[in-house]
């Protein structure tokens, strides 16, 4: 059964991604941009629940939830990372004075792709969602995306000459101020944290009740494969 309200709220958070993904590389260098792991989780946003959107307002079975979670995920560790690590004067990693410097466009697409997004996918699943969906080896299979990233990062600044812009796309990836081995260790906690947060939102989505009604959410999110 076609579910309209569903449709229109994943379209305006697919809305939202693609638009702040789009004024990131109206205003710098698309290629830049899309170095970043923000860019592609976002784009992942747009692309995801733009589908959603598709399949509510038709009434066709939801995406597997091996998308939709993963999505999920590499969302909400694209807001926490910015809010806790990046955003956070006490951090060690703390890029708050150039966060705070953004003005205009890059300020409004900041506001989109690091608070709007995650707070919006989040209140899609909890909202829009049966729970019970995922599962425990879900927590495994998300890790594929930022493990992806990890190894496309550190390729990418190594293949780039010294003083490239945005050589190294996150603090703590910079193989320059704190080696290879630094980098690792970083690399290695933020799995961690990341395996423990998948783990989290399974536990969640067992827990959580059933919010909507039956007329105003979809089916299952496992329908369909794996997530």
């Amino acid at each position: 059964m076609p579910n309209r309200f569903t449709a229109v709220v994943r379209g305006l958070i697919a809305l939202a991604a693609a638009t702040g993904v789009t004024i990131d590389c109206a205003v710098g260098n698309p290629l830049v941009a899309f170095s970043f792991f923000t860019i592609w989780t976002n784009t992942a946003v747009a692309v995801v629940l733009g589908l959603g959107a598709v399949r509510a307002w038709t009434g066709r079975p939801p995406l597997p939830v091996v998308r939709t979670g993963g999505t999920l995920l590499c969302v909400t560790i694209v807001g926490l990372v910015f809010h806790l690590v990046l955003d956070n004067p006490s951090s060690a990693f703390n890029q708050a004075a150039a966060i705070d410097a953004l003005t205009g466009p890059r300020a409004v697409s900041n506001q989109l792709l690091h608070t709007v997004t995650p707070l919006g996918a989040v209140l899609d699943w909890l909202l829009l969602t049966r729970p019970g969906a995922f599962r425990p080896r879900h927590a495994v299979l998300w890790l594929a995306a930022p493990g992806t990233y990890l190894v496309f990062a550190l390729v990418r600044g190594a293949l780039l000459p010294a003083g490239a812009p945005a050589r190294y796309t996150y603090p703590f990836l910079d193989v320059t101020a704190h080696g290879y081995a630094g980098v690792l260790v970083n690399a290695l906690v933020l799995g961690l944290a990341f395996y423990a947060l998948g783990l989290l939102l399974v536990l969640a989505d067992r827990l959580r009740p059933a919010v909507a009604g039956r007329r105003n959410r979809i089916s299952s999110l496992g329908a369909g494969g794996l997530k």
